[in-house]
This record gives structure tokens, C-alpha cells and sequence, in this order.
């Protein structure tokens, strides 16, 4: 805790200082529109931008992450708060804090009982494909504010600074993706332009008075400080926390992704369960400022690294000037028009759409890309919560298939050498009556029929067989129904003539089959290398 403030340096502070207020600067529309989609009111989007950012930079691991309200998490919000009480509402406004409290409690509970582990159980296909369908439902949502009035008819002065908004977002995210050369300051410079079309449509709607006409605009936001402390509803507590858990597990994967990515950039280590600690911290204090749930930003990260933050003082330096931005008069934000802020997210989610990632994984792993789709697909379906159900189901599915189908190598002798190859890519040689199969995978409850149905293929095929020999090297576990297969093996072949045999097994493993009965029933021999086995048996040394 607070270890990057005990070793702060002169030198970092005018990096710190810089990209503070630039992200500042990002945060006053993302945070306003990201409220707007949770349906929430927009002041509740600066204060979720304040207390958040502080809390992670006490207790979070990355030195660049940049804490504050996101898309998904607005999205997945709106979805679960939607059904409790109406938008915008009292009772919607304090179940978004009580959200927040319990979002923040899961992550801190998580972190405490060191479970940080559990970003690895959502693969990177079906987090974008989640990602995806989240992204399309949010730009959908839009339209009706970059296209209507407030009494929801299509409407020529909300489409055309909608239209122009968008354009202009557009045109700046097409010149971002071709000038991002190292060192160029065009990166950074060209995140600022979501704040500068934001200003530009308020100061031409208060100009031209574009309300009057039926724009609709952002209104008043209270000046000052969000008071401190906590509003719940005692009878919702369960209602919220099926969504609380959802939420919880989407804050920690996307934060621990972007984090982990920039610190590999920078040569530093981010903790899984420090950053579960840290982002429980931050929703906690999120839901004692009038928050809503917040994650850690990929873009905002990457606007962070590359405006220069060297520490978590950059997030701290942009709470302060949020901070006093609502300490000022916020009259100057009451004409912005909504579609400017609609305009604002759809160009934000649609970079969330990664169609490169599916072209990649369709060529790598056919499997992998219809993860992406099945779950890009049960989020548009059936929405944002069922999605993430989807994905996580989709994960463990596919991580439990992998499991269950390990790679077994027919294996014979590099001609010349001590090392064995796979039969069916290299030329090697083998002897007649010895089938040497290597396992590649740990031997489990789940895969033992796969082991078995492999071994009887294979003998089937070669009916000379009189020694099967097992090569255990990539083999680093044994649960017990894979030594008692083993055990049912050794009988069976033996009840046939032939011997089995085992290679170079681990000693993690070995001490495993030491505390069984294995040892003493197997016919054959344990060899310490499939070399020695492929010797000792070609001499017809092959002892019981």
C-alpha cells in the first residue's frame, strides 16, 4: 500500500501532473455520458470520478490505471437496476450506490481470500465476444438521443449536431489509428477531441438556444461536492446481488487486462489480488460519493501511459481538478446538448467491437472464434447478465473439452539421437513390438477414457504389440481415478501378454503412484527415460 508514494521521485511529477489533467479533461464528458447510459443522472458520473480513483491509488497495483465509470459496467448497471425501480428515480438513484457498495465488497472479499486467480477462467475470445455484443446493444441504445427530441420524434437540429458530432469523433479516432509513432504527441492530442466537440456543441446550443426548439440538453448539475455517505434499500439487498457478483467478475477481467498489458509495456508487475483489492476499494468509495460501479478504463490507461503518468498521483491530480470543476459554477453545462453526448459513446463502443480478433482466432482456433460468436450473440439475445453467464459457461465448456481430449503422441527414436518424435510429422524409428505413447497433458478424472480409448486404437493397429510404454514427461499430475486407471490398464494388458511400462515420470507424479499399490503391480518397469526404455526393450531386457 502507497509503496510507489514512499519511493516517488522529483523527476515523475511533471509526467504525473500532465497526464492528470489530460485524463481530467476525458473524464467530464465520458463520466456525464457513461451516467446517462446507466440511467443516471449526469452529475452521478463526475462523482463516480472523484472518490474511485483516490481509493484505487491507496490500494491497487497498476502505476497507469485510470479508474472511473465505463461503458459495460453503465450498461450492465442500467440492466440491473432497470427492473427494480425507474431511471433516474430516487430509489434508482441510491440502488445504484447500494450496487456499487456491493460490487465493491465482492471484489474486496475476493481479493482477501487471494482468488485474483479467477481472471484466467474467461478467455480473451469470449471477453470481446462479450465485449461485442455489449458494445452493439450500447450504440443501439444511443440513437434515439442522437436522433429525436424529447418527446422521442425524429428531429432535424438533434440529428444534425448528432450527425456532426459524430463525424468529427469519427474523423479523430480514423487520424488516431494512423498516427500513433513513437514519441508523436497526435495520440494524446487527438483523445482530447471528444472534450472539445462536447464544448463546441454547448457553445453553439446556448448560442442558438437549441433547446427552445426541442434539443434535448444535459440541464442543471448541482455545484459542489457529492455529500458523504451511504443510501440502501433494505429490501433490495438480494435483488442486487446476483447482479453485484456479474458486475464484479467484468471489473476485475477488464481491469486486470488493461493493467496487465501496460505494465508489461513498462517493466512492472501488476497483482491480481491487489487489484481486487483496489477495485473493491474504489466501488466502496464510489458508493459513499454517490457513484455508481466503476472498473479501470482501457483507454483511459493508454491516454494515462501516454500523456506521461509515471504514478497513481496522475489519478489523484485528476480527481482534484474534477473536484473543483463541481466546486465552480456548472451553469456552462447545463445547454450541452445530449446527442453531442450520445454521439460520444458510439464512436467510444464501436472501437469495442474487435473484428480483427475474430478473423485471428477463426484462423488459429475455430473453437475459440465460435466462443467469440456464441457469446456475442447470447448478449444481444438475451442481455447483458445471461451474456456474461454465457461466457463464463462457454470458458469452462472449452477449457473442460480441451481438458478431457489431451494430445497422445505415437512416439518413435530421432535416428542418431536420444530424442523422440512424434511418428506422424518426423521420421524416426520404432520397434515392432513396443507402442511408446506420449501423454502431453496432466491425467485427470475427465480425460482417463480418452487415455484408454487411445491405447486400445493404437493396439488394434498393431497387434504384435507385446510392451505398451507410457512417456510421462509432460505429465504433472495424477488424480486418483488416473492411478486407478493406470492400475486397470496394467491388468488388462497383461491379461493379453503384454506389458505395460511407464517413461520418465515427474517426481510430483512419483510421489503420487509411490503412495499406491501401482508400483507393485506393474508388470513392467519404470524407466527414467523413454531413451532407456526404447534401449532396454530393443535388447529384449524388459524385466517384470
Amino acid at each position: 500500500m502507497l509503496q510507489w508514494a514512499r519511493n516517488y521521485r522529483r523527476d515523475q511529477l511533471a509526467g504525473d501532473l500532465g497526464a492528470g489533467a489530460i485524463v481530467a479533461l476525458m473524464l467530464i464528458p465520458q463520466g456525464m455520458a457513461y451516467a446517462l447510459l446507466a440511467g443516471l443522472p449526469p452529475a452521478a458520473g463526475l462523482y463516480a470520478s472523484i472518490l474511485p480513483p483516490v481509493a484505487y491509488a491507496l490500494f491497487g497495483s497498476s502505476m497507469t490505471q485510470s479508474v472511473g465509470p465505463m461503458a459495460i459496467t453503465s450498461l450492465m448497471s442500467a440492466a440491473a437496476l432497470s427492473a427494480l425501480a425507474p431511471a433516474g428515480s430516487v430509489l434508482y438513484v441510491t440502488l445504484a450506490t447500494q450496487l456499487a457498495l456491493l460490487t465493491g465488497l465482492v471484489l474486496l472479499a475476493c481479493g482477501a481470500l487471494r482468488l485474483g486467480f479467477l481472471s484466467g477462467f474467461l478467455s480473451r475470445p469470449v471477453l470481446a465476444g462479450f465485449t461485442a455484443g455489449a458494445a452493439i446493444l450500447i450504440a443501439v441504445g444511443q440513437l434515439p438521443l442522437l436522433l429525436t427530441d424529447a418527446a422521442a420524434h425524429p428531429d432535424v437540429p438533434t440529428a444534425l449536431i448528432g450527425g456532426v458530432s459524430l463525424a468529427l469523433l469519427w474523423l479523430a479516432k480514423g487520424l488516431l489509428l494512423r498516427r500513433t509513432g513513437e514519441g508523436s504527441p497526435w495520440p494524446v492530442l487527438l483523445r482530447l477531441v471528444p472534450a472539445a466537440v462536447i464544448g463546441a456543441a454547448t457553445l453553439a446550443a446556448w448560442i442558438l438556444e437549441l433547446d427552445r426548439s426541442g434539443v434535448r440538453v444535459l440541464g442543471s448539475i448541482p455545484r459542489g461536492l457529492p455529500p458523504l455517505g451511504l443510501q440502501y434499500s433494505g429490501a433490495h439487498w438480494q435483488s442486487l446481488l446476483a447482479p453485484a457478483l456479474l458486475i464484479g467478475f467484468v471489473v476485475f477481467v477488464s481491469s486486470q487486462s488493461a493493467a496487465q498489458s501496460l505494465a508489461q509495456r513498462r517493466g512492472e508487475r501488476v497483482l491480481p489480488d491487489g487489484e481486487l483489492l483496489g477495485l473493491g476499494a474504489a466501488n466502496v468509495a464510489g458508493a459513499l460519493s454517490g457513484g455508481f460501479p466503476v472498473t479501470g478504463s482501457i483507454s483511459r490507461s493508454a491516454v494515462n501511459d501516454a500523456a506521461g503518468a509515471n504514478t497513481p498521483l496522475a489519478s489523484l491530480v485528476s480527481a482534484g481538478l474534477l473536484a473543483a470543476v463541481l466546486s465552480l459554477p456548472t451553469g456552462w453545462l447545463a445547454p450541452l446538448p445530449l446527442a453531442a453526448l450520445a454521439a460520444t459513446i458510439i464512436v467510444a463502443v464501436a472501437g469495442m467491437i474487435d473484428i480483427a480478433a475474430l478473423k485471428e482466432a477463426w484462423r488459429y482456433d475455430r473453437a475459440d472464434a465460435m466462443a467469440m460468436i456464441v457469446t456475442a450473440a447470447g448478449v444481444l439475445a438475451l442481455g447483458v447478465e445471461r451474456g456474461v453467464i454465457i461466457g463464463v459457461v462457454v470458458s469452462l465448456g472449452a477449457l473442460i473439452a480441451r481438458a478431457s481430449r489431451p494430445n497422445i503422441a505415437v512416439v518413435g527414436r530421432a535416428p542418431g539421437s536420444d530424442f523422440f518424435r512424434n511418428v506422424g510429422r518426423h521420421e524416426v524409428e520404432t520397434l515392432p513390438e513396443v507402442l511408446m505413447l506420449r501423454i502431453d497433458a496432466a491425467i485427470w478424472f475427465g480425460n482417463t477414457d480418452a487415455i484408454l480409448g487411445r491405447v486400445e486404437l493404437e493396439l488394434a493397429s498393431r497387434p504384435a504389440t507385446r510392451h505398451v510404454v507410457l512417456v510421462m514427461s509432460a505429465v504433472n499430475h495424477i488424480d486418483v481415478t488416473g492411478v486407478l486407471m493406470l492400475r486397470e490398464l496394467n491388468l488388462s494388458l497383461a491379461g493379453r501378454n503384454i506389458l505395460l511400462h511407464l517413461a520418465k515420470t515427474k517426481e510430483s507424479v512419483m510421489d503420487r503412484l509411490a503412495s499406491s499399490q501401482l508400483p507393485a503391480e506393474l508388470r513392467g518397469r519404470m524407466f527414467a527415460s523413454p531413451g532407456q526404455a526404447f534401449r532396454a526393450l530393443e535388447c529384449g531386457a524388459s524385466g517384470g
